[in-house]
């Protein structure tokens, strides 16, 4: 095994790791420290299952162990999946000691955090994340949801893991599309507070998209850097927390229009960091040299640029009003000052807004 790289999402009391390494679903000895009672219960998904489930319940010989197997997928993210964990958390007499794992991608992670917030008022969980987006963004900081057919990630919770761990080897059967989605996140860091980082993404990311295990180690590390940075600021999204939205109004509301099944998450953020990135430059606030670079790494990555041209300006306001960051019925959008700098702002032109909308028609 390689060495384990190790950070902390400083929250004070509830402060955790997040571990990063090769091998580390066989490695029980990270698990046990944050397992408080004998019972556990695995939840992870269909693709998942045959791959990893039994090497992590292997590692678990000493405690009584269950598992769920949910359908694979963005459309299985909602009220009627979550209410499976619970049914099987209820059938099985979990009581308030249990811990929930949530062996997967993004998906898992949210619906078993979720949850776990839920259940019995509130159960530990651990987050061992199998996908390159859930690795670097949706496994860390506390943000737990499912879907609603109105709205993406409006039915939640803030609710922090034990612990988070990495095990960059299941990067290894995480197809194309999946690995190219994930890359959308890490460019996000990028774009909105670290610009070093973004010019080692242009130099490097032919390395990532080839699986380089150095390289993926590495911007797995920095962008969990960047977020729990940003997180132990900022735990429930009062201020700063929601520059890591970046182009997610925007994607939130591609997602919701192709009721979750079409595109992936990271490709529809990634057509809406480009949209940001538009906006931001009609407002004067960056070159047109920045948003070609910002085109330039998506496209390298076989990412969108634009969104779907079956989506009408006016059908993007309407889904993008029903959006957390609205407050007092005012759409507020994070935009960029600069590569590596990003605000949160009501403070834009609704014409320069539907100007980019009607870019995608």
């Amino acid at each position: 095994m390689e060495k384990i790289r190790e950070l902390t999402v400083d929250l004070g009391e509830r402060s955790y790791p997040i571990f990063i390494g090769e091998g580390l679903l066989q490695a029980p000895r990270l698990l046990e420290p944050f397992i408080h009672g004998q019972q556990v219960l695995v939840v992870t998904n269909e693709t998942i299952a045959p791959l990893y489930l039994h090497n992590v319940i292997e590692g678990l010989s000493a405690y009584q162990v269950e598992s769920i197997i949910l359908p694979d997928g963005e459309i299985y993210k909602n009220l009627d999946t979550l209410n499976k964990i619970f049914d099987t958390l209820l059938t099985k007499k979990h009581n308030r000691t249990t811990t929930l794992i949530a062996l997967g991608g993004g998906v898992i992670g949210d619906m078993t955090g979720f949850a776990a917030a839920c259940y019995q008022r509130g159960v530990h969980f651990i987050q061992m994340p199998t996908t390159l987006l859930a690795q670097v963004d949706s496994s860390v900081g506390g943000k737990t949801a499912v879907n609603h057919p109105m709205g993406k990630n409006m039915i939640g919770a803030f609710y922090q893991p034990q612990c988070v761990i990495a095990d960059t080897t299941t990067l290894r059967t995480l197809d194309d599309r999946q690995l190219r989605a994930g890359l959308a996140e890490v460019i996000k860091y990028g774009l909105i507070a670290d610009t070093e980082f973004f010019s080692w993404l242009e130099d490097n990311i032919q390395l990532l998209l080839e699986r380089d295990s150095t390289a993926l180690a590495y911007a797995i590390e920095r962008s969990c850097e960047n977020k729990a940075r940003v997180v132990s600021k900022d735990e429930r999204e009062g201020g700063i927390r929601a520059i890591l939205n970046l182009g997610h109004t925007f994607g939130h509301a591609i997602e919701t229009f192709q009721s979750y099944g079409d595109w992936l998450h990271g490709e529809a953020i990634a057509a809406g960091m480009v949209m940001a990135a538009e906006l931001s430059h009609l407002m004067g606030w960056v070159s047109e040299e920045d948003v070609c670079r910002t085109k330039k790494l998506f496209t390298l990555c076989d990412l969108p640029i634009a969104a779907p041209k079956t989506m009408s300006s006016e059908k993007f306001l309407t889904l993008m009003s029903v959006d957390k960051k609205v407050l007092d019925g005012s759409l507020r959008l994070v935009l960029l000052k600069s590569i590596g700098c990003a605000v949160v702002t009501a403070d834009f032109d609704q014409n320069l807004l539907v100007k980019v909308l009607l870019r995608s028609e």
